[in-house]
């Protein structure tokens, strides 16, 4: 039986039953080992302020070093780029929606406005990926932190302690989330570009564990990796954690070909880029050009 490592927050537990039943699908038991970590436990700091990187997923990685569980399921957008000695991303899961949404309270919509926020809206986010662009778009608006789970984020914004706040598309309908009470405002991932690797798993195993890796070969979306691969390359060479204002997001459409977009704030100032090809090898190093020239 596989022992799968996982935080232990509802979004997350999705996450791992999700691995469980594809695990069970190629006919693997496994059970769940839920593991606390540094992006659980320290709740009064916003994520551009937190010390080092991987601050979801370190403790997790260590369990899976010592053999005290098998594999780690994680949000992909969460890892760092470089993996911990003796680690390795085996597989990735399919990509459910990357896009990011603006949830904004009912009774201070404005219609007319872009992303429908008012005048000096109040909006809620951590990112400063997601920091960055919406200044970009609606300088006139107040940022304030946020953190907790994102039922919890979801309560705070009822309750009036924020004109709207931003939630990934991907978590909102993973946890069937009731939104009926307010308004989404869909944001398109070409334009408000996401975080690398939004709203794709990633499965973590022991380099060594040949029987593990086998397995998770059957599950693996290599067509997903190819796009994640772009985006996290991005990251890596821009030298950038949760602290780096960055959106990368690659398609891959019907005829092979891929499409890439970039946003990143340096120096102060928001650039963009874009790239199609009928190949991906080169396009993050183009991307890294495009936004640093």
């Amino acid at each position: 039986m596989l022992r799968i490592g996982t935080r232990g927050s509802k979004l997350a537990l999705w996450q791992a039953e999700f691995t469980q039943s594809e695990l069970a699908r190629i006919g693997v038991e496994s059970e769940l080992v839920i593991i606390k970590t540094k992006g659980d436990v320290v709740q009064h700091l916003s994520f551009d302020k937190l010390e080092g990187k991987g601050f979801f997923t370190k403790e997790i990685e260590e369990a899976l070093l010592r053999g005290e569980v098998d594999l780690a399921v994680h949000s992909m957008k969460d890892l760092p780029t470089s993996q911990p000695e003796g680690l390795a991303i085996t597989a990735v899961s399919y990509r459910d929606n990357p896009a990011d949404w603006l949830i904004v309270r009912r009774e201070v919509l404005a219609p007319g406005k872009l992303f429908k926020l008012k005048e000096g809206a109040v909006v809620g986010t951590s990112a400063a990926r997601r920091k960055a662009q919406l200044l970009d778009f609606r300088p006139d608006v107040q940022l304030k932190d946020i953190r907790g789970n994102v039922p919890t984020r979801l309560e705070k914004l009822r309750s009036g302690d924020f004109d709207a706040i931003f939630l990934a598309a991907a978590g909102v309908s993973r946890l069937g989330l009731d939104t009926s009470d307010v308004e989404v405002v869909e944001l398109n991932p070409r334009e408000f570009v996401p975080a690398p690797a939004q709203a794709v798993l990633a499965w973590q195993t022991n380099r060594d564990d040949t029987d593990t890796r086998l397995l998770l070969k059957n599950i693996h979306h290599p067509e997903v990796s190819a796009c994640t691969n772009v985006e996290r390359r991005v990251l890596q060479l821009m030298d950038g954690g949760c602290q780096l204002p960055l959106g990368v997001h690659c398609e891959h459409d019907a005829s092979g070909h891929f499409h890439a977009f970039a946003a990143c704030e340096i120096d102060g100032a928001l650039r963009r880029t874009r790239l199609s090809s009928s190949t991906s090898f080169g396009m993050a190093e183009k991307l890294v050009a495009g936004l640093k020239g």
